[in-house]
């Protein structure tokens, strides 16, 4: 989740990405016919390793059913907010491009639009499996050409954890749903309150967190103050960006209010690209964290083998829906987001890299993986698989807010209009601006990134 990976580069900075893409990856144009480079984030806390383990499992699973073909990894291990930098430089050039790469769903569009990224129709119409995934999640992949460009390799949901020993000392109840933001403000109150030492609420904020802030933090705020019937962020009749209306203000008041009332964390950790760590690795494990808003991913940071096992987080946290700003209908939000493996277009072996997909998307493999990762299915028959929807606490509470879920305009303007909400909402949480100047600010750069094409809202 990156902070500017389509902003312009210094020359000095792009020649130092692409000298590290260079020794990352090694040359593709002298890639052996027989291997498959794959590409992928790895996690900057080394005790995480499930995508590692997850992958070593797929490499030997493929090398036994193809003898004489190999996979190679090649990880980046960067903060969110310089992995899709990194990736996109290995991107432009076939010496560097790897045969597979890990995007996110959010940034897809513009790799397309760059021309980074291979359409796989051709391929997906010889897979039998593509029929099981579900549209949602097919039409995250696909570009504004109507072709598909990754598949996808599972969704996520978000909501608010809270622990129960935190709100036991706090005296709030064990069954807790807020009805509306000021419900969630006062039980974060109460926290600092009665609590000392605690951190009431977590909600991520800045450019360090790249769209970790733009998504978990934001969006689950823009997209609960309306009535929910039309996006607040885009306008898809006039294929526009909307300006800073009173919903987007009301969202960055909320976040100014969490930190000028010291309801979050302290703005320099908040600020700090690998503050999510702490809070999966520290914060909420060793109950310094009351209320954080959050994805349905982070039970893979406490699984056995993670380095941050944590047996009892189910019994210790509890979940609640993110309510809508005055509780009106339909009462909760979510944001979806996720992942898709896609084929870059300067790819030396992309039959082969499809290959290596089709392994990792069986539906056993499917299932592996979502358990692994604490992901949401988006192949149909492992959600309904008993063996899926049971594994794991939680799983059942983070399907159901699927069906009510809202997606982000993924168009190719989309990552630079995240950053421009990041920078407003580090500015209210700096204090560097009041909420008027950071919405006019961020009207200004809306402007900009889009081109003028900005509609009132």
């Amino acid at each position: 989740m990156p902070v500017r990976p389509t902003a312009a580069l210094t020359p000095l900075l792009a020649v130092a990405l692409a000298a590290t893409a260079l020794t990352a990856c090694g040359t593709g144009s002298g890639s052996s016919p027989d291997t498959v480079k794959v590409s992928y984030k790895q996690s900057t806390d080394n005790s995480v390793k499930v995508m590692d383990t997850y992958l070593a499992d797929m490499k030997e699973q493929f090398e036994q059913k193809h003898p004489g073909k190999k996979v190679e990894f090649v990880p980046i291990k960067a903060p969110d907010s310089e992995y899709y930098t990194k990736l996109q430089q290995m991107l432009r050039s076939p010496r560097t491009a790897p045969d597979l790469v890990y995007e996110d769903t959010f940034l897809i569009n513009s790799d397309i639009t760059s021309g980074y990224l291979r359409p796989l129709d051709a391929y997906l119409a010889k897979w039998p499996d593509w029929s099981r995934f579900m549209e949602t999640a097919k039409a995250a992949a696909k570009g504004q050409d109507g072709k598909t460009y990754g598949v996808p390799d599972g969704t996520d949901t978000r909501g608010l954890w809270f622990d129960k020993r935190v709100f036991a000392k706090a005296g709030l109840p064990m069954d807790w749903q807020p009805k509306n933001w000021d419900d969630l403000l006062a039980a974060a109150r109460t926290i600092k309150k009665k609590v000392p030492g605690v951190t009431p609420l977590n909600v991520y904020t800045g450019k360090p967190a790249g769209e970790r802030s733009t998504m978990q933090g934001f969006e689950m705020l823009l997209y609960g103050t309306g009535d929910g019937s039309s996006d607040p962020l885009y306008d898809s009749a006039t294929k526009k960006w909307f300006t800073a209306g009173q919903g987007f203000r009301d969202a960055l008041s909320f976040v100014e209010t969490v930190y000028k009332e010291k309801l979050g964390p302290d703005v320099s950790d908040a600020l700090d690209p690998n503050f999510a760590t702490t809070v999966n690795g520290e914060l909420l494990p060793e109950g310094r964290l009351g209320i954080d808003l959050d994805g349905s991913w982070l039970p893979q940071a406490w699984l056995p083998g993670s380095g941050h096992e944590w047996p009892d987080w189910s019994r210790r946290l509890g979940l609640a829906h993110m309510p809508t700003q005055h509780g009106q209908a339909p009462g909760k939000v979510s944001m979806s987001g996720g992942w898709t493996w896609s084929i870059p277009a300067k790819a030396a072996n992309p039959g082969l890299a499809f290959d290596f997909i089709r392994t990792m998307q069986t539906k056993d493999n499917a299932r592996k993986w979502y358990l692994a990762n604490s992901g949401i299915a988006v192949r149909e028959d492992v959600a309904a698989d008993p063996a899926y929807a049971g594994a794991q606490p939680g799983i059942s509470f983070f399907t159901g807010l699927v069906a009510g879920t809202h997606y982000r305009p993924a168009y190719p303007a989309y990552p630079k209009v995240s950053t421009a909400v990041q920078e407003a909402t580090e500015s209210v949480t700096t204090g560097d601006r009041s909420v008027p100047e950071a919405a006019s600010e961020y009207d200004s750069t809306l402007q900009d990134v889009t081109g003028g094409r900005v509609v009132e809202k």
